[in-house]
């Protein structure tokens, strides 16, 4: 039982995770810790064995994900590397600095920027604002007929990018919940391709952060190999329908759960 109640989790994050660009991880950990605090047969769940699983279905998740989107030509390779050399680093510098620092003291803070992330989807980027960053590298992608037009600053994107992958490391979490939003509002990705080119970037970064935990024996091996093919499935699926949707409903969604999501880590902190 305890192997199919873990299989559905695995589903349901990884669908959550990949319609969205997040990942899962944010979703997963805390479903986790409460099984671990109220069923004895989740008693292995500890954080630091709960993180690493994580980081593990993150890896498959984002991976079946991004093979889909880019059959659908929703990836921007070349952001996407580019946001790469930072958050690699990051996810590493993230990973070892779990064994040493209580993340929980972190929960407050992280969920009051969640809060404040989803706030920001509420602004409307107007036309004329698009081609703000003039002196960042220009990108023109089409999708579903339409061209979008937005430009990239390289170094202020390897800065973010390095908060990201260290976020990732340290808490577990793909990092799409900043990445996506900072795509989005800081260099004018359109949602969907954010969302795609964020699962692109994720996979690199959680597979170099879940390899680290691995190293470190933070790993319950027998779960984890229920979790990856439910990753794999949920990760499909997610994908599947972040095409039938709009960008406006895929930032709505994701608004939902950065509240939802910010409001669990604000009470967790204060408690």
């Amino acid at each position: 039982m305890i192997y199919f109640i873990s299989l559905c989790i695995g589903i349901l994050t990884a669908f959550t995770g990949s319609l969205v660009g997040l990942g899962g991880g944010m979703i997963l950990i805390p479903i986790l810790l409460v099984l671990n605090k109220f069923v004895p047969a989740f008693s292995w769940a500890t954080p630091q064995t709960v993180v690493g699983i994580s980081l593990v279905v993150i890896v498959f998740t984002a991976l079946s994900s991004t093979i889909s989107y880019i059959k659908q030509g929703q990836v921007d390779k070349k952001s996407g590397f580019q946001f790469l050399i930072g958050s690699i680093p990051g996810g590493i510098v993230g990973s070892w600095l779990n064994q040493y620092v209580p993340s929980e003291h972190f929960t407050l803070y992280f969920g009051a920027l969640m809060i404040f992330m989803s706030l920001l989807l509420f602004i409307k980027r107007e036309e004329k604002e698009k081609p703000a960053l003039q002196k960042g590298s220009y990108r023109s992608i089409t999708f579903k007929g339409q061209t979008y037009e937005y430009a990239v600053n390289i170094w202020l994107a390897i800065i973010i990018a390095f908060i990201v992958g260290m976020l990732s490391g340290l808490f577990g979490i793909g990092g799409g919940a900043v990445m996506v939003p900072a795509m989005i509002l800081i260099f004018g990705f359109p949602p969907q391709v954010a969302t795609a080119t964020s699962m692109f970037m994720i996979f690199f970064v959680s597979l170099f952060s879940a390899g680290t935990h691995a190293l470190l024996g933070h790993l319950e091996w027998q779960y984890v190999l229920i979790f990856i093919p439910a990753a794999w499935i949920g990760g499909k699926l997610g994908a599947f329908t972040n095409q039938k949707l709009t960008g406006e409903t895929v930032s709505r969604i994701l608004r939902f759960i950065l509240i939802i999501v910010g409001v669990r880590l604000i009470i967790e902190g204060m408690g």
